[in-house]
């Protein structure tokens, strides 16, 4: 066990925290949290739509999700080039790039043109539907963009204004993006976006399917986590399996069609309660359980953040991070959590969540009602809480002993 911490400490987390401040990488990871509102948004249209089905008189929100969620790659397309240029050290040029990205997702979403002139484009491909496009769309408008930035038309020390410049020195890159668009779409007419879309199912299917499911959110929310590695660094995989999925669900639902996609963020609400690790119970634990005070005064320090599932105070308070006591109760149940969840939803005992619901900090009891729409969701959370109190208490006992051990060290010492 020594060895394996040694490992993972000095050599595996180091080395994936590198790949997380990657500028590529990077730059995704902040399109997608600063897109993030407008997902929000959409969450508090599916909780106005529960309102409407109990009071049939009360207003049609819908289209607040369709306008916000559901433009969620046009969003990206402009703000992964602009994060792009804004890490690799040229702000002068990122909202441009970003308008590039913008004009060549339009484009490749493969837009029909009426004998009247009209274009006209599929509202969908701008939802998650179109994520994976919008990504690769955004990555190679920055790549363009990176490269040409560094042979400029106009220097730096010439006497012409910067924003003329900045004018001139994008026309080339810009063109040339717009062109490859243009050849695709309207001359081969070659769809681009069903095109991407089909490379990437077979990562979609994968991720659906029970060990995708497990695994990514075992490893995202529970075994890097507890090596200080964020659940940020998986963060890009996740959303760009999970909003597909439960956008699919949603269609699915409105169309009368059996709902199926069991990897989604609502699905994953369920078992993170807390937040990843499902912590909660030992946070409990200690702040009113434990006997060293130490313990005592991080886990009251922790509640009211872990009832919003927030749980860093408490996951680098305790620690759970390198902490082998506690870290392997955080693995069985980054394990049991999403197996019991994934098991349920596929016989059909919870129903799979089919509208999206993205306000992660609501308290879990409420969260699991909304994202099921059950009382069965409700139960289910439950029994998951009951269950990662067993897991915990064992473990939180034998950490108990040893700090009010500790305590009393410190205070020989101190005396």
């Amino acid at each position: 066990m020594d060895k394996f911490m040694s490992w993972m400490t000095d050599r595996f987390a180091p080395r994936v925290n590198k790949i997380a401040k990657n500028p590529w990488v990077a730059s995704v990871q902040s399109a997608i949290l600063t897109a993030m509102p407008m997902v929000f948004i959409g969450s508090f249209a599916t909780i106005l739509s529960i309102v409407k089905d109990y009071w049939k008189g009360f207003p049609d929100f819908s289209l607040l999700s369709t306008f916000s969620f559901g433009l969620f790659s046009l969003f990206l397309a402009y703000l992964i080039p602009e994060a792009v240029m804004n890490n690799k050290g040229h702000k002068e040029v990122s909202k441009q790039a970003g308008l590039a990205g913008l004009a060549f997702f339009l484009i490749l979403v493969y837009p029909t043109i009426t004998a009247e002139g009209q274009i006209r484009f599929d509202l969908n491909s701008f939802g998650t539907a179109g994520m994976i496009a919008a990504l690769i769309a955004g990555l190679f408008v920055g790549i363009v963009m990176n490269l040409f930035s560094k042979w400029k038309i106009i220097g730096e020390d010439s006497a012409i204004p910067d924003f003329v410049a900045t004018w001139f020195n994008t026309l080339i890159p810009i063109t040339l993006i717009l062109l490859v668009g243009w050849v695709f779409t309207f001359e081969l007419h070659i769809n681009l976006y069903h095109v991407i879309n089909s490379i990437f199912l077979p990562l979609i299917n994968l991720g659906q399917g029970f060990w995708g499911f497990v695994l990514v959110f075992f490893l995202g929310f529970a075994f890097l986590y507890t090596f200080g590695i964020s659940s940020w660094v998986l963060y890009p995989v996740q959303i760009a399996i999970a909003l597909p999925a439960i956008a699919q669900n949603q269609a699915n639902f409105e169309a009368g069609k059996a709902v199926t996609n069991i990897f989604t963020n609502e699905a994953a609400a369920i078992f993170l309660i807390g937040g990843g690790g499902a912590t909660f119970a030992l946070c409990i634990m200690l702040a009113f359980m434990a006997k060293s005070q130490r313990l005592r005064m991080i886990g009251k320090a922790s509640l009211i953040p872990s009832i919003f599932n927030i749980n860093e105070p408490i996951v680098f308070g305790a620690p759970i991070a390198f902490n082998p006591i506690l870290m392997v109760p955080m693995w069985i149940i980054g394990l049991v959590g999403p197996i019991l969840t994934w098991i349920v939803m596929k016989i059909g005992l919870v129903p799979i969540p089919h509208k999206p619901f993205q306000l992660w900090y609501t308290p879990g009891p409420i969260q699991s009602w909304i994202v099921t729409e059950s009382i069965r969701g409700l139960i289910f959370f439950i029994i998951l809480f009951a269950i990662s109190w067993i897991i915990y208490y064992p473990f939180f006992k034998i950490y108990d002993k040893q700090a009010v051990q500790q305590d009393l060290e410190l205070a020989e010492e101190g005396e």
